[in-house]
């Protein structure tokens, strides 16, 4: 990742003190609130993706670096609100912003940097570009009320759980790959979107593999969250379709309770079903397929990094 951000660090460090900048409210509770979150770090792919993009098309610009900030303020905006909606106590190492200030001053944030990175985007003036955000932030409400509507439902099909991840998380990707694209004069960015789908649903699907296979720690969330919440995510989904009558059972009963209770067994489960391989296995499939539309693309550092990018987002525990 290191490598990855020295191709755009120049960049990368402007789009963070753009962040600072932009965080700034008369308002006391709300620049502590948005600093909070976004000082937590993270892996700011997302921003990464539009600088990473731009430059592969040939041409940076202070736009990407807005861009890069209206990505990164949407991202932190769907995290205030998911945490609330799942009632989540840890991201990232430490506690939430709701658990910390209580629901309602994280709701309301989380609207000041969606209006934010709204008024941002006007700034740019690039109709295209405001289109595919707002395309995407309405897509990513869609995503997140469907998986609500699935959460307890141990019905729920492989279909519906890619649309979830596709809603919920891809998009956003390929929004900002895209973006970063049409930004550096791309007319027809369709394979930059496409790039964004295939590495947000792979980053989805290991995401859910460490949630059976890593720890707390490493994580930076609590091992198990998913389960309690009744996420029917494609671990889950694969016990219930190939494990033996005794794992199914267990799956079923966790999901419908919304519970954890069982973590132990519900993880032996997940690993001897093959569950952790097929789903590895598919985020794989994501991967390369991520990178195939980068063929295209004339050889260039940002090129490699976002093949780079793609082949780590399955070699990770984190």
């Amino acid at each position: 990742m290191q490598q990855i951000r020295a191709v755009i660090s120049k960049e990368f460090d402007a789009v963070n003190q753009l962040i600072i900048e932009q965080l700034h409210s008369d308002v006391p509770l709300v620049e502590n609130i948005g600093h909070y979150i976004v000082d937590a770090g993270g892996k700011r792919l997302r921003p990464m993706l539009a600088l990473l993009a731009g430059g592969a098309s040939g041409k940076l610009s202070h736009a990407h670096i807005v861009l890069a900030t209206v990505i990164e303020f949407i991202h932190t905006a769907t995290l205030l609100h998911d945490d609330v909606v799942d009632i989540s106590a840890l991201r990232r190492g430490r506690a939430t912003a709701n658990a910390q200030w209580g629901n309602a001053p994280s709701v309301l944030v989380g609207d000041f940097l969606y209006s934010r990175a709204f008024q941002l985007l006007v700034s740019l003036g690039n109709m295209q570009v405001m289109s595919m955000l707002a395309d995407a932030t309405n897509t990513i409400a869609e995503g997140e009320v469907l998986q609500l509507s699935k959460a307890g439902d141990p019905n729920t099909s492989e279909a519906d759980y890619f649309q979830i991840i596709n809603n919920k998380t891809a998009v956003l990707f390929a929004a900002a790959t895209a973006g970063g694209a049409v930004l550096a004069g791309v007319e027809n960015a369709q394979h930059y979107y496409q790039y964004g789908l295939k590495l947000g649903t792979a980053f989805q699907l290991i995401d859910d593999v460490l949630d059976y296979e890593g720890d707390t720690a490493t994580l930076g969330k609590n091992i198990g969250d998913d389960l309690a919440e009744g996420k029917p995510t494609l671990p889950l989904i694969y016990v219930m379709a190939h494990g033996s009558t005794e794992q199914q059972q267990l799956v079923y009963d966790a999901i419908t309770n919304k519970s954890s209770e069982q973590l132990i067994a519900i993880v032996d489960a997940v690993k001897t079903s093959g569950a952790i391989d097929y789903t590895r296995a598919a985020a794989l499939t994501s991967s390369q397929e991520a990178i195939a539309t980068l063929d295209s693309l004339a050889d260039s550092p940002y090129k490699q990094a976002l093949k780079t990018l793609a082949e780590l987002s399955v070699a990770r525990d984190f």
